[in-house]
């Protein structure tokens, strides 16, 4: 029979040996730059700077240079850079063209149901109110930029599920940016899917340009990329090192790592959907983690020849294996109590409940960005149609944070108008507090009122 041990699966016996493993995740930056990284950098500048400066740089050359700097670093990386950043009418015309009717339907479908969703969830949004002379304003942003990532594995379904929100939300103006594809004849332009999934959502404008640079382009603007409020969306560690270098700057939704998901099965679990499921999460790329928490060691045994057996034709194979075999694992704990547990400890990016009665669990949930209840609700169908943004917080920030939703495209601002009655009847006591913080100025001006009355 095959074992985990034959393909190298991590194996935790126990709860201890689970908490060990799964708490102590690995970034992706703490692991060395691969040698296509050390060549890109070295094609952007004389020495070879490590990651943190090297993102440093390409913040700056970008904000100092503007559209010349974005060109030269996509040149650098690429090999092509856009003669013009900013799609043109044209290239979406070309991009319809090559994409089938089946296909734009199915895009078309998918935007319906993540529209619906968000506009449920719009319902119950913060809203603006007033009582007592005290309210507050909601507001959507007025200028939003989102990165979609990819070239060789495109995501059209990230344009969907990060526009349309926004959208919804009641934005404006929505931009994309997304590394440009070079042609054979020395152009570049943006993958037609994409295209064709930013007319659906009704994107204002896309920009041909990826990486740390479109950050840094939507952060500070350049004479063709107009600065915006906030950026949303996932990327590659570049990507994200930009992102937080640049909080403060921008808006930024949220620092996103490799993508996980989190399986709790019992013994009633199928085994081969389960290793689909496994799979699905693995071949995004060599850091994803697929991680199956098991009350079963009979369905984990049969799920790891499952794994064998679905990815022998896999077109994504090595990737797959690679994941599982470096962020994935297998675990055995005693029973769903612990399995739990540890789950909300892991705080994964997606939690699937594979168990007998899935929905009597829901409530023993704490930690997840996307929660998926039973064998027909397959994470899978999350990144597609279901409805809910696909764009969910990842490394533990599920403890803290929430799936990408109409709130975030908005902002808060707190109204105060109150009566000369109520300022009588409650300034005293900020006077008081007032001159305990030692502020005397702000008693003064609560004084002066009274005073004059």
């Amino acid at each position: 029979m095959v074992s985990a041990t034959d393909i190298e699966i991590p194996i935790w016996r126990g709860a201890a040996a689970a908490r060990e493993q799964l708490l102590s995740r690995r970034r992706p930056d703490d692991d060395e730059l691969s040698e296509v990284e050390r060549q890109i950098l070295r094609r952007l500048f004389d020495d070879e700077p490590d990651f943190e400066e090297a993102v440093r740089r390409i913040i700056e050359q970008v904000r100092s240079g503007g559209d010349a700097a974005v060109r030269q670093i996509a040149e650098a990386i690429d090999g092509a850079a856009p003669d013009s950043l900013i799609v043109t009418e044209d290239e979406f015309a070309e991009a319809r063209s090559e994409v089938s009717a089946e296909l734009v339907s199915a895009l078309q479908h998918a935007a319906d149901r993540v529209r619906r969703y968000h506009e449920m969830q719009l319902e119950h949004a913060a809203k603006s109110f007033s009582s007592g002379g005290l309210g507050q304003l909601v507001r959507p942003l007025a200028r939003v930029g989102l990165y979609v990532p990819g070239t060789a594995a495109v995501y059209p379904s990230t344009v969907l599920h990060t526009a349309i929100p926004a959208q919804v939300a009641g934005v404006p103006e929505v931009v994309i940016a997304s590394p440009a594809v070079p042609a054979e004849d020395g152009t570049a332009t943006v993958n037609a899917l994409k295209l064709v999934a930013a007319e659906i959502a009704g994107v204002d404008t896309v920009y041909k340009v990826g990486g740390a640079q479109a950050i840094a382009a939507l952060a500070y603007g350049t004479e063709s990329i107009g600065a915006v409020d906030k950026i949303f969306g996932p990327g590659n560690r570049f990507v994200t090192a930009a992102k937080r270098r640049l909080y403060g700057v921008v808006g930024i939704d949220a620092i996103y790592g490799p993508t996980e998901t989190l399986i709790v099965a019992d013994e009633t679990a199928n085994p081969e959907l389960v290793a689909a499921d496994l799979l699905a999460q693995a071949e995004h790329d060599n850091f994803a983690a697929p991680i199956l928490i098991s009350t079963s060691e009979a369905l984990a045994e049969s799920v790891v020849i499952q794994l064998l057996d679905q990815t022998a034709d896999l077109p994504r194979r090595e990737i797959a294996l690679n994941a599982v075999r470096s962020r994935g694992g297998l675990a055995f704990v005693p029973d769903l109590d612990e399995a739990l547990a540890i789950a909300n400890e892991y705080a994964p990016e997606h939690l699937a409940l594979v168990v007998d009665d899935a929905h009597r669990r829901i409530g023993d949930v704490r930690n997840a960005g996307g929660l998926f209840v039973g064998e027909a609700s397959p994470e899978a169908l999350g990144d597609y149609v279901a409805g809910p943004s696909h764009v969910m917080p990842t490394g533990g920030s599920a403890r803290f944070a929430s799936a990408l939703n109409v709130g975030e495209f908005m902002k808060i601002t707190t109204v105060v108008q109150v009566s000369d009655e109520l300022l009588d009847e409650v300034s005293a006591d900020a006077e008081l507090i007032a001159h305990a913080e030692h502020l005397d100025a702000h008693a003064r001006s609560l004084e002066r009122r009274r005073r004059d009355r």
